[in-house]
C-alpha cells in the first residue's frame, strides 16, 4: 500500500507540483495532427497537466500553443479569428502570434509600444508523424524533439488515436505495465481480434495463467518481463518497456503492428490515452487501419470529442450474455474499453492505501518507486532520464528462450529500435 502523501505526489501533475514539474521535462502528445488540418483552421482547446491552452496553426503553417485567455479581459481565445498570421480575440481585436506575443491592439495609438509588453504564456509544439507534441517546461532544460520509433518511421507505417479516460493518469499507466491481466480480462479477444489473432504467443498466454515477472532497470525506465511456459525446456517472454514518465509499449504478436501508449494527464481526474500502432518494415494495410478506427486492437471507437462511445454513462455497453458465452471475459467489448472500464471504476484517483499487491505487481511497484525518486530528485536540481533520444529508441519484445537463459541476455539488441529492422516477435 502507499501512504496518502505518496499517492498524492505521484498523481498530482498541476503547475508547481513535483510530478507536474517532472512531466514538464518531457515532450508530451497534445493533439492529433488531424485536429489542426490546414493553415488558418479553427483553433482547438487543449487542457494538459491542468493548464488550459489554445492551439492554432497560422497562415504560414506554424503551430502555436498559448494561454487560453486573452490578456485584456480574460476572454477564451477559442472564440478567436485565426487570420493573417495570428489569432485575434473577437471581443476587442487583440491579436497574438504563435509565440503568444501581442502583435495588434487596435485601440492603441499607432506609435504605441504597448504590444511589446503583452505576451501570453506559450509553449513550443512540433509535428512528429501524425501527432503534435508540446513541451511545457523550463526552456533552458528543453530536451531534443521526440525520437520514438513510431514517429520516425516512413509515412504510412503508423496510426495514432486518442481517447478520453476518466481517471487519473497513474492508474491508466499501471494497467499498461501489468501483463498478468491479459489472460483473464482479454482472454476472449486475443484469438479473434484482427490485430492479435494468429500469433503462437496467444497459445502460451492461454495455457499458462500464472506468469512469473522479472523487472530490470534500464537507463530510461524499466524492462518488465512476463514469463510463461512454452515447449519443454523453454519459456515464452513478453518484455514491456516503460520509459519515464508515461510511455509503454505492448509486446508484439506475430507480424501484426506493434502498439503502445502515452498516458497524458488532462487534470488529476482525467487523462488522454494516446494509442499508436506502427510497423517498422512495412506500411499498415487498409484492413489494419480500418480495424484500428473501428476500435479493434488497443484502440476504441470514439465520438467527435474522442470520448469512447462505450463509456461509464452507458455502463460501457456491458453484455452479460456475451460474458456467459465466453466471448468476452468481462462482458465489455474491445481491449481498450475492457481496460479503461475497470480503471475508471476505481474512481478518479484510486485510494492506494487500501490495496494489497502481489508478486505479479513487481513492475507497478518499481515504476512507482522510480517516479517518486525522479520527481524528488528534480526538486533538488537533478535532471531526469527518459527524454533523451537514446532512451526513446526502444522496442517491446516477444521471444521464446531456453529455460536457463535470462530474458535480458536473450533479447540482446532486439529492444533497440533501428530503421527497417524487423521486430522480434512470436
Amino acid at each position: 500500500m502507499l501512504r496518502p502523501e505518496i499517492n498524492d505526489l505521484l498523481c498530482r501533475t498541476g503547475p508547481g507540483t513535483p510530478m507536474g514539474d517532472l512531466f514538464r521535462r518531457y515532450w508530451q502528445p497534445v493533439l492529433l495532427a488531424e485536429e489542426l488540418p490546414e493553415n488558418d483552421c479553427p483553433p482547438v482547446r487543449v487542457k494538459v497537466l491542468s493548464e488550459r491552452l489554445i492551439a492554432f496553426r497560422d497562415t504560414d503553417g506554424r503551430y502555436g500553443l498559448i494561454d487560453e485567455f486573452c490578456a485584456h479581459r480574460g476572454v477564451s481565445m477559442w472564440f478567436g479569428r485565426n487570420e493573417q498570421g495570428g489569432l485575434r480575440c473577437p471581443y476587442h481585436g487583440w491579436k497574438y502570434d504563435v509565440t503568444g506575443q501581442a502583435v495588434e491592439v487596435p485601440s492603441e495609438p499607432e506609435n504605441s509600444n504597448f504590444c511589446a509588453n503583452v505576451k501570453l504564456k506559450s509553449y513550443p509544439m512540433v509535428k512528429r508523424g501524425d501527432v503534435l507534441f508540446a513541451y511545457l517546461g523550463d526552456p533552458a532544460a528543453q530536451p531534443p524533439e521526440p525520437e520514438w520509433e513510431a514517429y520516425t518511421v516512413p509515412e504510412g507505417h503508423v496510426f495514432t488515436s486518442k481517447r478520453l479516460q476518466e481517471c487519473n493518469w497513474l492508474q491508466a499507466l499501471e494497467g499498461g505495465i501489468d501483463s498478468s491481466h491479459v489472460t483473464f480480462l482479454h482472454g476472449g479477444n486475443i484469438d479473434t481480434d484482427p490485430l492479435f489473432k494468429g500469433s503462437k504467443g496467444n497459445l502460451y498466454n492461454k495455457r499458462d495463467l500464472k506468469p512469473y515477472f522479472e523487472v530490470v532497470d534500464y537507463e530510461g525506465g524499466l524492462l518488465i518481463g512476463a514469463r510463461r511456459n512454452a515447449e519443454e525446456g523453454h519459456y515464452y517472454w513478453r518484455v514491456t518497456p516503460w520509459v519515464l514518465p508515461n510511455f509503454t509499449m505492448v509486446p508484439p504478436r506475430g507480424d501484426h503492428p506493434v502498439h503502445g501508449h502515452f498516458w497524458v494527464p488532462i487534470d488529476d481526474g482525467n487523462c488522454w490515452a494516446w494509442t499508436f500502432d506502427y510497423h517498422p518494415t512495412r506500411k499498415l494495410t487498409e484492413d489494419e487501419i480500418a480495424a484500428m478506427r473501428a476500435g479493434f486492437g488497443v484502440h476504441s471507437a470514439n465520438d467527435e470529442a474522442y470520448r469512447p462511445l462505450a463509456n461509464k454513462d452507458n455502463d460501457y455497453l456491458m453484455d452479460r450474455e456475451a460474458q456467459r458465452r465466453g466471448e468476452t471475459y468481462s462482458g465489455i467489448a474491445g481491449i481498450a474499453l475492457q481496460d479503461s472500464s475497470l480503471q475508471e471504476s476505481m474512481g478518479p484517483v484510486v485510494d492506494r492505501t487500501k490495496e494489497r499487491l502481489v508478486a505479479t505487481d513487481a513492475g507497478i511497484i518499481k515504476a512507482r518507486q522510480k517516479l517518486r525518486k525522479a520527481a524528488e530528485a528534480l526538486q533538488q536540481g537533478v535532471e531526469p532520464v527518459g527524454n533523451r533520444p537514446q532512451d526513446q529508441r526502444v522496442r517491446s519484445v516477444a521471444i521464446v528462450l531456453p529455460a536457463d537463459r535470462s530474458f535480458v541476455d536473450g533479447i540482446g539488441d532486439a529492444m533497440i529500435a533501428e530503421p527497417s529492422k524487423p521486430h522480434t516477435t512470436v
